[in-house]
């Protein structure tokens, strides 16, 4: 079994990541400002979108097991930068509750089934945790202030989506491809892509791949520029490039059901 970030650590970065975020929107001239790296919405609605999901989550976590989330009411989205700031603490201490009373190996609904991650707490862990980390880094950019992911975070970002979020019994519908990601700090995944799906590991050591039916194309950066770029944040070319760069085109329109 591959090493990740414990579960409690899951949790004190969660939390960490949480306060930056806070600090972030605190420091905004107003709840208006537009949020560069998702154009279509206000800190305001950033907020709302990490609220909703931390009450979501906590509810899916609390149930346990199950073949479909429980459903959800509506709330009341409070509209003044305090009070918004307060349902965002509330909301992120709800889930951190719900993850310690569940521990990591407790089952429950999740969207990835046909992943590499299990449908427990621990991954739903996280993942949350980079969703919060991903969106402080666009709640900083928001008010100019942009720092990189803490290297625990990204470089366990830079696996679990690759685990998470690229992982797939969905044909790939192009010819096979092999495809490896290497961060400078000396960690490297591999991506194979073929009619069975996609399916990811860790390298002990980068490893090329040559043949004439393998597209191969290799993207090395800092485990943060990785991150960014897994969730759209920054583009291929501030990532450098070897091999053929259409399979990278090809992984971005991807859309497996």
């Amino acid at each position: 079994m591959e090493e990740t970030v414990e579960f409690a650590d899951l949790l004190r970065l969660m939390d960490e990541r949480s306060t930056a975020f806070r600090a972030a929107v605190a420091a905004a001239p107003s709840l208006d400002v537009r949020v560069p790296t998702c154009p279509e919405w206000t800190l305001f609605d950033l907020v709302q979108h990490l609220c909703e999901g931390r009450r979501r989550w906590a509810s899916i976590v609390a149930a346990g097991p199950a073949d479909a989330p429980p459903a959800m009411s509506a709330p009341v989205v409070p509209q003044e930068r305090e009070a918004l700031l307060d349902w965002f603490a509330a909301s992120t201490r709800e889930l951190l509750d719900a993850l310690r009373e569940a521990g990591p190996d407790r089952g429950c609904w999740t969207w990835w089934g046909s992943s590499q991650a299990p449908q427990t707490a621990g991954a739903v862990a996280r993942h949350q945790l980079q969703q919060v980390a991903v969106h402080t880094y666009d709640a900083q950019v928001a008010v100019g202030a942009p720092q990189p992911l803490p290297d625990e975070v990204a470089l366990d970002g830079v696996d679990e989506f690759l685990t998470t979020c690229v992982a797939t019994t969905a044909a790939w519908p192009h010819k096979p491809a092999v495809v490896d990601y290497h961060a400078t700090e000396g960690r490297s995944w591999r991506i194979w892509f073929s009619a069975d799906g996609a399916r990811t590991a860790r390298l002990p050591t980068p490893v090329a791949v040559e043949g004439p039916e393998v597209a191969y194309v290799s993207a090395r950066g800092t485990a943060n520029e990785l991150v960014m770029f897994c969730y759209g944040r920054i583009q291929m070319d501030a990532l450098q490039l070897d091999g053929d760069r259409r399979v990278f085109d090809q992984l971005i329109a991807w859309e497996p059901e």
